[in-house]
């Protein structure tokens, strides 16, 4: 066999591929004479189909599959032969002017893996959150459960933030009523960003019964367009105020939230527990989050063009199907929308491969372990989460994922400048 290899512009290469035609034909006749044996035709009972027959009606599909095999298999052993990482996969043309008729020859386009060139991480600069998770900070926490549970009671003052308030309303603008502009006895809680802010303000201080007309604003960004920046004229009538009445923390409590016993003081423990458990989560992801970038800025690579094609395409039908799940479907995608995401993360997939690799960071089995009972610490029966992850190839390939990814991180912090920022539980969770 003779396989020549080309290198062209970046990292496209080129082999041409000879295959010999008495080979060929030897194999398509003998698939032939193989398929005659069983294959059903009309006019004929099932293997008794003569092989002229056979021929004109499957010759063409079956010369096609065996010269599709036959080239995969000289590109494979070419590929070996010369030592080729195959970044994609090639596109087989016939080559023109063909030579002697014993043999045709095919030209092989595809791209090769780039060298990752990384340069000295020294200098780079990593900041780690130091979060000392303390009572105010679980405190905080069951205040945001005792909301979530809250009763409302119906008040005689003014209303304030907080409250439920039933109303009806009118809006015009110019005059004129819009689409969405009235309703009657809807009821929101002031503070929750259900209704726009100004609307809001222009709430507080009604008690049932009052009245009041006010003049709002729309954003300019405003969902509904033809409202957008316009100014709009609302007359409300309050009809019903109420104030929230939060649960006592108690047994009940407890009880509500899963502690059977109705231990306060476990309660506690166990949302202390899972702040330290989210704490966790996203320090390792402010980590990463940093530990790719400063990657980014450090590696010097080409990139496989074919690789971004696939994952664009991949990031797009993942778009869409999302899209069609979510029963939106007018919206017409392009593969220019996710170029960019796809060739970082292209980039990044390259460089993450290159450190793995060269420094032997392979996922352990008892970090692949500890993992799974991570994630599965926030189900109800973490037992069977767990055997579920082991039960899931394509889980666990994400584990292990998420495991090398732990393993980058941590070798570019043994690496890299790594300054410990004490930080409030609020700041890591942007409320701060």
């Amino acid at each position: 066999m003779q396989a020549n290899l080309e290198v062209l512009e970046g990292l496209v290469r080129r082999l041409d591929i000879s295959v010999p035609m008495d080979q060929l034909e030897t194999e398509v006749q003998n698939r032939l004479k193989r398929l005659a044996r069983k294959v059903k035709m009309d006019g004929f009972r099932p293997g008794k189909a003569p092989l002229s027959a056979v021929v004109r009606q499957h010759g063409a599909g079956v010369r096609q599959e065996v010269l599709g095999e036959t080239l995969q298999s000289r590109f494979g052993e070419a590929v070996q032969a010369h030592q080729l990482r195959i970044a994609g996969y090639p596109r087989f043309e016939p080559k023109a002017g063909q030579g002697a008729a014993s043999a045709m020859t095919f030209s092989a386009s595809f791209e090769v893996y780039p060298e990752v060139r990384i340069d000295s991480l020294a200098d780079g600069k990593i900041s780690r959150p130091n979060v000392a998770l303390g009572d105010a900070d679980v405190a905080k926490t069951l205040e945001v459960l005792q909301k979530q549970r809250r009763a409302f009671e119906p008040v005689a003052r003014p209303a304030a933030e907080g409250d439920l308030i039933k109303f009806d309303y009118q809006g015009t603008v110019d005059g004129t009523a819009f689409e969405g502009g009235k309703g009657e006895d809807f009821a929101a809680v002031v503070g929750e960003g259900r209704l726009l802010k100004d609307f809001e303000q222009a709430l507080i201080g009604l008690a049932a019964g009052d009245g009041k007309g006010f003049d709002l604003t729309f954003p300019d960004d405003y969902a509904a367009k033809e409202l957008a920046g316009k100014t709009a004229h609302f007359e409300v009538q309050v009809k019903d105020v109420q104030m929230p009445v939060l649960p006592a923390v108690d047994a009940e409590f407890a009880r509500a939230l899963g502690v059977e016993d109705g231990d306060v003081d476990k309660l506690k423990a166990e949302v202390k527990t899972n702040l330290e458990r989210e704490v966790k989560r996203r320090v390792q992801g402010k980590l990463k989050e940093q530990t790719m970038e400063l990657l980014l800025q450090k590696s010097t690579l080409d990139l496989p063009q074919s690789l971004v094609a696939m994952e664009t395409d991949r990031l797009m039908k993942m778009t869409e199907a999302d899209m069609q799940a979510r029963g939106v479907q007018s919206v017409k995608l392009s593969a220019d929308m996710f170029t960019g995401q796809a060739e970082r993360r292209v980039r990044l997939g390259l460089i993450l491969a290159e450190i793995v690799q060269a420094n032997k960071l392979v996922a352990q089995p008892d970090q692949i372990r500890t993992l799974i009972q991570e994630q599965a610490q926030s189900y109800e029966e973490p037992e069977q989460v767990v055997q579920w992850y082991y039960q899931n190839p394509e889980r666990m390939q994400e584990i292990e994922s998420l495991a090398l990814e732990e393993n980058v991180v941590a070798w570019v912090a043994g690496q890299a400048q790594v300054e410990d920022v004490t930080t409030s539980f609020e700041e890591l969770m942007g409320r701060a």
